[in-house]
């Protein structure tokens, strides 16, 4: 079958090419995180510009079918089980039937995949590919290179990643590590960085305690966010600085370590665990502080930097990854992730309190970052894939590019890029495109219309 009707040729009337976007993740909606705030916030802005966006994700408990969130945009929840950190079970072929059906059901152009580890993200990707549908890709996170897991992860962005039109990389940093470890030609790679929605992000001093100097931490309490490093961070900063108080908001396997030094330390008082916080209270925490603390281990950007900024608040951070790429150097304070550094880095910011405007740090959070933005410059990315020479669709280059990732793999790619090809066809003989239901199009100016008229 060939891709969709040209739905791509639709015009807005400033004369910008229309799109209808398919985005694609294990990673969405109830669950939370800088992946999910990504894809929603991208999604609700495209939606303004005039675009049409569909969001395929797995089941959510017992969140499944089809859902309809905040200005149209529709979601499918198809029964796909999480089976790691939310990621399903990798099956390849099993997610075709189901993914081709919403392609032509809601005349998708292109299709836009997010986050390395989501199985769902690289089998649609690739069912879209052989289908004829012009295929984008977001990476949110930076990789290793040695251990077993990350040789492994490498090896699938390669086979996903040769084939797909153009890759978005939150931060520069990451767009170098996404071509070493896939081999893409930097070219094709785009640095796009995530933002913040500065109006719900919001300061309030008022919610200081005075006399109290309150350092944040929202994060997952998991090894790769430098929870190791709190252990022996918190106690030296206690110790040091009488005045501090910790207010930690997050859940994961690390939190024992995190009680167990508050219990062994005697800081019941000073050290507030406040589990898990959903995203729509994170400002009313943020707003209690005066530093916000991340401790990670690799971060490819860290949106949660922005957000306390943007509530601001002084951030101290360690110097990994994309993170010096996120603020000027007068609103955060960098160190090596290491215990040490960090509790220096955290008395100094301390000592740099007295000079920071919360309302200045905010106006300037929102000039510097906007989701708008965001939408805009990925808006130029699928108009240029779009435009892309529909050569390189055809199959005999498509297997080329998979049999150059390996003597051993790429043919292992090849042969797995032609079932997928074989299964295809047996779909479109079993369950021909004229026998599916188009799905009618959410009156998007209609309703924002409506909206307005409210207001």
């Amino acid at each position: 079958m060939d891709a969709a009707d040209d739905e791509g040729g639709e015009t807005l009337c400033d004369g910008r090419q229309r799109h209808r976007i398919l985005m694609v993740s294990d990673f969405f909606y109830p669950n939370f995180g800088g992946v999910e705030n990504h894809i929603y916030y991208l999604s609700q802005c495209l939606l303004q510009r005039g675009h049409k966006v569909v969001v395929l994700t797995h089941a959510y408990g017992n969140r499944s079918g089809v859902r309809w969130m905040t200005n149209g945009l529709k979601v499918y929840y198809i029964p796909r089980l999480p089976f790691y950190c939310q990621s399903t079970f990798p099956t390849i072929y099993s997610t075709l039937p189901i993914v081709r059906v919403i392609l032509i059901r809601e005349r998708i152009s292109v299709i836009h995949g997010h986050q390395a580890f989501s199985c769902l993200a690289h089998e649609a990707m690739l069912h879209g590919r052989t289908l004829g549908y012009k295929v984008a890709f977001t990476d949110h996170s930076l990789f290793g290179f040695a251990d077993g897991a990350s040789i492994h992860m490498n090896k699938v962005l390669k086979f996903v990643l040769a084939d797909v039109h153009h890759a978005i990389c939150v931060s520069h940093t990451s767009k170098e590590n996404t071509a070493l470890r896939s081999g893409l030609p930097p070219h094709r790679i785009s640095v796009i960085p995530n933002a913040v929605d500065t109006a719900v992000f919001r300061p309030d001093v008022s919610k200081r305690q005075p006399g109290r100097v309150t350092i944040i931490v929202l994060s997952r309490l998991v090894y790769r966010k430098g929870i190791d490093l709190l252990v022996e961070v918190i106690p030296a900063i206690c110790k040091r600085h009488p005045e501090v108080h910790f207010v930690i908001g997050g859940d994961g396997p690390k939190r024992v370590s995190l009680e167990e030094m508050r219990e062994r330390c005697g800081l019941q008082e000073r050290v507030e665990m406040l589990g898990e916080v959903p995203h729509a209270d994170a400002r009313a925490v943020l707003t209690r502080g005066h530093i916000f603390l991340n401790s990670s281990l690799t971060e490819a950007f860290c949106i949660a930097i922005l957000e306390a900024a943007s509530c601001g608040l002084l951030t101290v951070s360690t110097r990994v990854g994309g993170v010096p790429e996120v603020l000027p150097p007068d609103m955060i304070v960098l160190a090596e992730p290491r215990a040490s550094e960090l509790v220096e880095a955290v008395s100094c910011a301390i000592t740099l309190l007295p000079t920071i405007d919360p309302a200045a740090m905010h106006k300037r959070v929102r000039e510097m970052y906007s989701w708008h933005d965001v939408a805009a410059r990925t808006e130029r990315v699928y108009s240029l894939i779009v435009g892309a020479d529909p050569g390189g669709d055809l199959l005999l280059n498509r297997l080329a590019r998979y049999y150059a990732c390996g003597p051993w793999a790429g043919k292992l790619f090849c042969a797995v890029a032609l079932l997928d090809y074989v299964l295809c066809k047996l779909l479109d003989w079993w369950a021909p495109a004229e026998s599916i239901d188009l799905a009618p199009d959410f009156p998007v100016d209609a309703y924002l219309k409506h909206q307005k008229g409210k207001g």
